[in-house]
């Protein structure tokens, strides 16, 4: 169900928005529209598969590891 919804927008975005509405044939609206849901897109964790999710957050505590410490560590475990 689509709703009205009022905006408050600087009158050169205003302009732009016209602009762009008339050349690419969209309505400013449609233009919203896709935006808010590209953006849904972007910030919606649900869309991560099972496999990130269980990454999501590991370093978050800890800092990420030295590239330098790591291949220190890998060779040295090699070596034994």
């Amino acid at each position: 169900m689509n709703k009205k919804l009022t905006l408050n927008i600087e009158d050169s975005l205003i302009q732009f928005a016209h602009s762009y509405s008339k050349n690419t044939k969209q309505s400013i609206s449609s233009l919203v529209e896709k935006y808010l849901s590209r953006l849904k897109e972007k910030t919606d964790t649900n869309n991560i598969s099972p496999e990130a999710k269980k990454l999501y957050g590991i370093f978050e505590k800890e800092p990420l590891p030295d590239k330098k410490e790591m291949r220190k560590t890998l060779y040295e475990k090699s070596i034994n």
